[in-house]
């Protein structure tokens, strides 16, 4: 998709979860990026830091790059601190982090442990309200957007996606709250379930290649989708484009969702 390089020019927006080049996270920022956004990047530890860091090496406008362990109230109070005295506000958040063990991924979900259950809930679902709290000081009434991302699995059930389809119903339920409670400050929030995209991440789900496969054997375009269409679904809503759009969840899933057999 070809946008204009203005679209959100002088915007500032923090993006959490990018992990690797392959990740939804990274395409997202290479659109906003691309659309004219200044972009803060986080990483989760050391062994993370230097992969972000070459990533953002390639941006332009020369984003910042903050260490923020989202389990951690701490970091996150430390790096929204950071990201006022470099940008004094901000315009956009992007939520793109789950996490579930890998054990959790697979076979029965009556398996599912008290600790996998706990922290998958916390990663992928409590961390939104987290950082929202910590961004809606910076975007009050400079209508403002955060976006996170879900899957099918969080309304429907997926083999094998188990605890991380609690977490991503919790995910959705929030975003509507969020939404309800943010309003009046005039910053939006939104969802967007993707379709399943073959990232590092996505393989840990047990037998995430049939997944894969029925997907696009199933759905109305016929195919899967690819990174880069979420990205610019993701733009679409950073952007005034969607200034009347909030508590949404939007399907970018080549129509998969519309199916019943």
């Amino acid at each position: 998709m070809t946008v204009p390089t203005t679209l959100l020019k002088d915007k500032k927006i923090a993006v959490f979860g990018v992990a690797n080049k392959w990740s939804i996270a990274w395409a997202i920022t290479q659109s906003l990026a691309a659309a004219g956004a200044r972009i803060a990047l986080t990483y989760i530890d050391e062994r993370t830091e230097e992969k972000v860091r070459s990533l953002a090496a390639a941006l332009p406008h020369h984003p910042l790059v903050l260490p923020c362990d989202v389990t951690k109230d701490d970091q996150i109070e430390s790096v929204f601190n950071k990201i006022k005295h470099e940008f004094g506000a901000l315009d956009g958040l992007i939520h793109a982090i789950a996490y579930a063990r890998k054990e959790e991924l697979e076979g029965s979900f009556l398996k599912t442990t008290r600790e996998g259950f706990q922290e998958a809930l916390d990663v992928s679902a409590y961390s939104l309200t987290a950082l929202a709290r910590g961004a809606a000081p910076l975007m009050q009434g400079r209508d403002g957007c955060i976006v996170t991302l879900s899957f099918l699995g969080g309304f429907r059930v997926v083999p094998n996606y188990n605890v991380m389809g609690v977490a991503k119903a919790a995910l959705e339920t929030s975003v509507r709250y969020l939404a309800a409670e943010l309003g009046s400050r005039r910053i939006r929030v939104n969802c967007i379930s993707a379709g399943p995209i073959n990232t590092l991440a996505a393989r840990g789900i047990s037998n995430f290649h049939n997944l894969l496969s029925h997907t696009a054997g199933k759905a109305p375009l016929q195919r899967n989708i690819d990174a880069d269409e979420v990205a610019d679904t993701a733009l679409y809503l950073c952007s005034h484009l969607a200034r009347g759009v909030t508590g949404e969840i939007l399907y970018v899933d080549a129509g998969y969702h519309i199916i019943g057999v």
